[in-house]
Formats: C-alpha cells, structure tokens, sequence
C-alpha cells in the first residue's frame, strides 16, 4: 500500500492525528530515527535488567544448571540509531507458510506484509509474520553477525498491530530465541527474505 494510500484512510481523524500520521510516514521514508535521549536508553536498560531478573527466578526458559552460563543476558551497546520507523505494506496472500524450526518441525506461519525502512542510511526490508491464533507480528532475522557474535540461527522481533501500519523496528530489543538456552523449545528459522546482507551490532548478542 503506498503512503499516499495510507493517508487517504486518515479523512475521519482529527487534524492532529492526521498531522502525527503524516510526520510518522515521512519519518518512515526518510530512515531518520525518532528523537531519543537518556529516557529512552534508560527505558531499554531497565527492560533488560527486568527480563534477567525474571529469567533468574524462573527456571525456564534457561534451566537452573545454565544460569551461570547465560546470565546475565549479553548485548550490544544501546544505540538509537537502531530505533527506525518502518512502514508496514500488507499482502493479500494468505497462504500459509510452513516455517523450519530448531526442532526439525514445521511452524505454520502467514505472511502479514513487508516492513520497510532505512537503517544507517541503506533501505531495507523485513517481512513481519502473523501465527495463527496469534495477533502480534513476529519478525524473525539474521544478519552478517548471525554465527559469529550472535546466534547463529538468528534473532527476533515482535510488534503489536496498529491500525496505521506505522511502526517502530527497533533492534536494540532484538531478542535471541529461547532454543539458544534450552533444546526443549522449538525455534523456527529466518527465511531467506529475512537473511539481512549487513551486520546488526544492536540487541542481545551471545556471551563472548
């Protein structure tokens, strides 16, 4: 869908939320990431605290005999740069796709479009995917640090569904799947459109 479609769906708001929207899709056009300070690093530091806090009270997903090994969890510096706005164009194509796991199973998954955004001035693209009985988008990736500095069989993301189709990629939150610390869990890999050509030195990475 192009921009100038997605605007004409904003006739019914009111003049600011038609501004915003506006601001947001020439944000998303540009590659330039929203305005971010000290509150927003702040923000990703207190959410990566948080989630080792629970990983250590819990014993799953990483067991109990593996916390030593893993954590804390390991990341790359927060970098605002990696916090871009993208835009979402959806498919109409709602054939299902069987996804590889880390299990040797299938994963049934459909295609909810394609994000694209700039990053560190390089177009680029992601398909974001739906599970069925799932809402959130799910977009799994690797990039040229995947089997060297992160987890070989890639990272991902998840956004929650709007109505503007304007979203916020950002990898500082990139996420290493679970399989990384417990064989139980079943962990589908990127597929080849999702297999970005640069290195993505933002989010969780693997301990060194």
């Amino acid at each position: 869908m192009s921009h100038v479609g997605l605007l004409g769906k904003t006739r019914n708001l009111r003049p600011l939320a038609v501004i915003v929207l506006v601001c947001a899709v020439a944000a998303a056009c540009s590659g330039k990431p929203p305005e971010k300070g000290a509150d927003y690093i702040a923000q990703i530091a207190g959410e990566r605290a948080e989630k080792d806090a629970q990983f250590q009270r819990s014993s799953d997903p990483i067991p109990d005999a593996k916390k030593a090994e893993f954590l804390p969890l390991a990341y790359f510096p927060i970098d605002p740069e990696y916090s871009v706005p993208a835009a979402l164009k959806p498919t109409d194509d709602d054939t299902i796709v069987e996804m590889p796991t880390s299990t040797g199973t299938l994963r049934k998954m459909r295609r909810a479009g394609t994000l694209e955004f700039v990053l560190k001035d390089q177009p680029l693209k992601l398909t974001a995917f739906v599970e069925p009985g799932a809402t959130n988008l799910f977009v799994p990736f690797s990039d040229l640090t995947s089997g060297t500095e992160t987890y070989a069989a890639g990272r991902y993301m998840d956004l929650t569904p709007n109505a503007t189709k304007v979203y916020i990629v950002d990898f500082n939150r990139a996420y290493i799947p679970y399989c990384y610390y417990n064989l139980r869990y079943d962990c589908p890999y990127p597929p080849a459109e999702n297999r970005l050509k640069i290195p993505i030195r933002a989010g969780e990475r693997m301990k060194k």
